[in-house]
């Protein structure tokens, strides 16, 4: 390993070509969304911040795979592809009409697995069976929205799920052979630096193979910029060099063996209601770079299991 597990080489080991994710938009809400267990979804969220414009659900499918297949092929066209359901919830759904999309997108020439974007509360045992089974025949991630660890915290995002409810879903996934992978913000209201570190070692005693970081970012027509602006003492929005240590504590306190995917997002200005730093994600992870450096520091060097 080097400063830290970086998910670019560990895909090309796992499966010996060049592979781009596609993202795609199948269709589906979230269960605080339509009422089963909540309205009006997560305080931050907007979809619309991280669907790429051939991702729409008037597409099927195949049509949204070939068009980001054009769009990365101009520069790579050796490339292979990983569909990646992303948008909303992408278990939440019959299992038939789950199992009929995922296979759409496996029939789709050059697609050589996919990564399901989900909510711990949201993975019934009959769809980890057929999970279980598909992840014999090709590439599969299964990526959970941890968001935060803390009950305070998702409470007060409208999460709609419990610290209990991921640890059982990472668990489970994970018996069955399934690699899984973790999303979490770093600055949520109300989480201190030293609550944010301690995320660290409690992520690391989950059974987690992939990892993806990002700030909070503050979005136009969301509760969460509201309360912002209502409450400013309350949030705490990092600057690239503040999120840059602050993210070299958290990889200093994590497992040596996590494979860190991702460490910002960086949602379109026009969507914004503060703000961003005007930095494309290679350029922080540059920054970044340099800093571990200059501090001579590495992914897990003050993890203690």
């Amino acid at each position: 390993m080097g400063i830290y597990n970086e998910y670019g080489f560990w895909l090309k080991e796992q499966l010996g070509v060049k592979t781009q994710k596609i993202s795609l938009n199948a269709g589906f809400t979230c269960p605080n969304r339509d009422g089963r267990v909540g309205t009006g979804g997560c305080t931050y969220c907007n979809n619309q911040t991280f669907n790429p414009d051939y991702c729409i659900t008037e597409k099927s499918i195949t049509q949204q795979l070939e068009e980001g297949k054009q769009f990365f092929a101009r520069k790579y066209p050796d490339m292979k592809y990983l569909a990646y359901f992303q948008a909303y919830t992408n278990t939440y759904d019959a299992l038939d009409r789950l199992k009929a999309k995922y296979e759409e997108a496996l029939s789709v020439p050059d697609v050589i697995g996919i990564v399901i974007g989900t909510r711990p509360d949201c993975m019934p045992d009959a769809l980890l069976d057929y999970l279980e089974e598909l992840n014999r025949r090709t590439f599969l991630v299964v990526e959970y929205g941890i968001e935060s660890v803390y009950d305070a915290t998702l409470l007060r995002i409208n999460r709609g799920h419990t610290h209990a409810q991921t640890v059982d879903a990472i668990t489970c996934t994970v018996a069955r052979g399934i690699r899984v992978g973790a999303h979490l913000i770093l600055g949520l209201p109300g989480e201190s630096r030293e609550a944010l570190l301690h995320e660290a070692e409690i992520l690391s005693s989950l059974p987690v193979t992939l990892l993806k970081l990002h700030q909070l970012q503050l979005i136009k027509g969301t509760r969460m910029a509201e309360e912002y602006l209502a409450n400013l003492a309350d949030f705490h929005l990092f600057t690239p060099e503040e999120y840059i240590d602050l993210v070299i504590d958290f990889i200093e306190r994590l497992r040596p063996d996590i494979i860190l995917e991702r460490f910002v997002s960086q949602s379109p200005s026009s969507l914004l209601a503060v703000p961003g730093w005007g930095l494309k994600n290679h350029e922080f992870v540059d920054r970044l770079h340099r800093r571990l450096t200059q501090r001579d520091a590495h992914q897990g060097r003050l993890f203690h299991s």
